[in-house]
């Protein structure tokens, strides 16, 4: 079976080892990524594991009238690593697929939806819960606090990745594929096995478990200083579009302990990648340019205070159901 992920990175070359690590040991044959405008060597990285045969690597440097990440799916569509594929999914470096069933790797997904096209993997938001400063360690390990299994609010909590089949569909998309393939009708599931009909939509329906099967591990803030430092960097499909306040309100839900995502050993993958002495010297700029880059952005005062902001705020109150019912109700009414 042949699986590949398609990836678009910048300036996170601190955390590429983990994420490609994990990922090998859960089943993932093949790794299409796309870096832009690099400054901290996560390119250089690249070119190194495509070097040693890891993964297939094209730079993708704008400017891009679409932002990055488009530029690099409409590439990637044309792609053997995606039109060869039997199953494909398009992933960020913050998000890590976690699979429940088995040995807790692809084939047993799989294995588990005999009759699925596309498997919609949902979000479960991993918070910060209070790590405020950036440490060289897997993000897997050091955030284990997650929004709670049903939330009504925000829906974004609730968006979906998609892995399918290539050959059900035309185009690549951030969160699912687009333009069936004349003549087919593919068939979805959601990641707790049931068949569903997303119809258009980009997120599963928060009012029930979407994750016995499956999950997709979602650390989009990190540590506070990280997160300074993705903000800098801006948006992949958005290049103008910088994270604020709002987006770390959103997603620092830490009501329920989640460690499942450790039940994948990808050690021994991680030591062999962290063995290679080029590798293991372009992580260590990596680390220094991401503490570097943090320490210059506080040297001017708007990036002092969106930090003081960051640290004042706790970790956010899931809303009620009631609650969440309110909001989702109003916004049906206009």
């Amino acid at each position: 079976m042949r699986s590949t992920l398609v990836l678009t990175v910048k300036n996170e070359g601190a955390f590429l080892l983990e994420w490609l690590a994990h990922h090998r040991a859960c089943g993932f044959s093949g790794v299409l990524a796309f870096s832009n405008d690099c400054a901290d060597g996560t390119d250089a990285m690249l070119d190194r594991l495509h070097a040693m045969g890891w993964l297939t690597h094209i730079r993708n440097d704008g400017p891009h009238e679409e932002g990055p990440q488009w530029a690099a799916l409409k590439e990637a569509d044309r792609h053997p690593l995606v039109r060869q594929a039997d199953w494909v999914l398009f992933a960020d470096i913050d998000e890590f697929v976690n699979i429940h069933v088995g040995a807790r790797r692809l084939p047993d997904l799989l294995a588990a939806l005999p009759d699925a096209d596309a498997i919609a993997l949902t979000w479960r938001l991993f918070g910060n819960a209070g790590v405020v400063e950036y440490q060289d360690r897997p993000v897997t390990e050091t955030f284990t606090m997650a929004a709670p299994v049903t939330l009504g609010w925000p829906w974004r909590a609730q968006m979906i990745k998609t892995l399918h089949r290539p050959s059900q569909f035309r185009k690549l998309g951030v969160h699912r594929p687009k333009q069936p393939a004349p003549g087919t009708e593919a068939r979805w599931f959601d990641g707790s096995g049931r068949a569903v009909d997303l119809g258009q939509r980009l997120f599963s329906d928060f009012r029930q478990d979407n994750y016995r099967l499956v999950q997709l591990n979602h650390y989009a803030l990190g540590a506070a200083e990280s997160y300074l430092v993705k903000c800098d960097r801006g948006r992949a499909n958005r290049e103008a579009q910088a994270f604020d306040m709002g987006y770390w309100v959103e997603r620092n839900l830490c009501v329920a302990e989640d460690r499942s995502i450790l039940g994948l050993d990808s050690t021994a993958i991680r030591q062999e990648l962290h063995a290679d002495s080029v590798l293991k010297t372009l992580h260590a700029q990596a680390v220094a340019w991401r503490r570097s880059r943090f320490a210059e952005l506080m040297a001017e005062e708007p990036w002092r205070a969106f930090f003081a902001r960051v640290l004042m705020v706790g970790p956010s109150r899931a809303l009620t159901a009631a609650e969440a019912a309110r909001i989702t109700a109003h916004r049906r009414q206009t």
